[in-house]
């Protein structure tokens, strides 16, 4: 079933409010009181209402079973907390939730029984309360739906806006007596009731925020100097370079992976200019994010892992490229154990496979190589790259989505429309995406199954 954006709005904070209520109940078991444990002051839990909407829009027919429902749900769940917890630890330096007491926990950020628990938790949503939430939507009149939906978004956006601001005042603070002594003076210093409010139950709510661990955390980060070193860590210009040599061996290795099963070469680039696979320079960044900092890790525990977050990266992949193109890049219904075919058990143990050679093999001496390259050169070869993938990956959706439209003889409307044609007739596209199947509006679709990924 396709949503609309106001339905998704809606949805948002529905499932935002009913996760609000989980912490609340959670909280109130396990501690005895009362305690709003939302990064809101308001009574909502972004994170809940982000995943159901990501379940919602990725997750449609292909999950007919309850349980490969519960492991899809559990598999975005531990992607998205496991980046919300970074993200959150990367602006405001500190843990707001810690499951490192789990023996199953990678990094703090996500542990194994309450992933689980979500999956389970998202499954029964989706099986019994979205449709009677469906319903219930369906009554409203499409002027009280948009009004809901952006009344709401704006009432979010203010309350954001109220807290994040009373946490940079922490940090500013925080620079020269600590987090912990930051949130103290906040509380008794800042003029405003409604800062000092926000301060005193996010101290409440969040231990770890006022844990000496966090306090020295954050002076130590502060205190470092800037490094001269260049990409130094897995900042922003490292992913950068490992996105376009993780996209550029990624369409060497399925070039030849062709040539080998089906005897001839054929192109599998996802753009129009480049030898470059999008799909696999954005899994190395994200595997690189998630696993960089536990090379210690077993052999094991990475290609678990990495078959479990390659398998749903590329199912993602797959149903936002059929959502925003109407193309289908690669079908794997031939080949048993499979999902949808979006993805399948044998191709899940390759990236199993690749997390394994990737962290152990080829990530530390390729970090070693980019740190070697001059400051301000990599900088300005950064952007340059930046600017290019951008343009690149523009004009490549651009062009598939007329190629898409030319399938369903849909005529260019605008200049840019005919100059795409004209430079990206079927002809060409055909040679740049040899085994794409376009998906019609009815549902038929051009045959040309694939079975290796782009």
């Amino acid at each position: 079933m396709q949503y609309g954006i106001y339905e998704l709005i809606l949805y948002f904070f529905l499932y935002s409010f009913l996760g609000w209520c989980a912490e609340i109940a959670y909280a109130a078991v396990r501690h005895k009181k009362f305690m709003n444990r939302g990064f809101l002051n308001g009574p909502l839990c972004p994170v809940y209402g982000f995943g159901m909407v990501l379940i919602l829009i990725f997750f449609g027919p292909d999950l007919d079973s309850f349980l490969f429902r519960a492991i899809g749900c559990g598999v975005v769940a531990v992607v998205l907390e496991f980046f919300t917890g970074a993200l959150m630890e990367k602006m405001f330096h500190c843990k707001w939730w810690d499951y490192s007491g789990y023996k199953s926990s990678l990094g703090g950020y996500v542990c194994l029984p309450f992933s689980c628990l979500w999956g389970i938790g998202a499954a029964v949503c989706l099986t019994f309360l979205q449709p009677w939430l469906e319903r219930l939507i369906s009554f409203l009149p499409l002027w009280a739906e948009r009004t809901a939906a952006l009344s709401l978004t704006a009432l979010c956006l203010l309350d954001l806006i109220s807290v994040s601001g009373a946490l940079l005042k922490v940090q500013k603070i925080s620079r020269i007596d600590g987090f912990a002594a930051g949130m103290q003076k906040v509380s008794n210093k800042v003029g405003g009731a409604i800062t000092r409010g926000i301060v005193k139950r996010m101290t409440r709510a969040f231990p770890n925020l006022s844990k000496e661990g966090a306090n020295s955390l954050f002076t130590a980060r502060t205190k470092k100097e800037k490094s001269s070193v260049f990409a130094e860590g897995c900042g922003f210009y490292k992913l950068v370079w490992l996105f376009f040599i993780g996209a550029f061996l990624g369409d060497i290795v399925e070039t030849i992976f062709c040539r080998i099963t089906m005897g001839y070469w054929m192109s599998r680039s996802s753009v129009v200019y480049g030898p470059f696979s999008v799909v696999w320079g954005l899994g190395v960044v994200v595997l690189t994010l998630m696993l960089h900092r536990y090379r210690d890790k077993s052999d094991r525990y990475i290609f678990i892992f990495g078959t479990v977050v390659g398998g749903a990266y590329e199912y993602i992949c797959s149903v936002f490229t059929e959502i925003v193109f109407g193309t289908v890049f690669w079908d794997y219904s031939k080949i048993p154990f499979n999902l949808g075919g979006r993805i399948n058990l044998l191709y899940c143990f390759f990236w199993g496979v690749v997390s394994v050679v990737w962290i152990r093999n080829l990530y530390p001496p390729l970090s070693r190589v980019i740190e070697k390259i001059p400051k301000k050169l990599g900088i300005c070869l950064s952007w340059i790259l930046v600017v290019f993938m951008t343009f690149d990956m523009l004009i490549s959706s651009m062009a598939l989505v007329r190629y898409s439209a030319r399938y369903l003889d849909e005529s260019p409307r605008t200049a840019v429309g005919q100059l795409l044609d004209e430079k990206f007739p079927d002809e060409r596209m055909e040679r740049i995406y040899p085994k794409a199947i376009i998906r019609a509006v009815s549902g038929n679709s051009q045959p040309a199954p694939a079975q290796t990924e782009n």
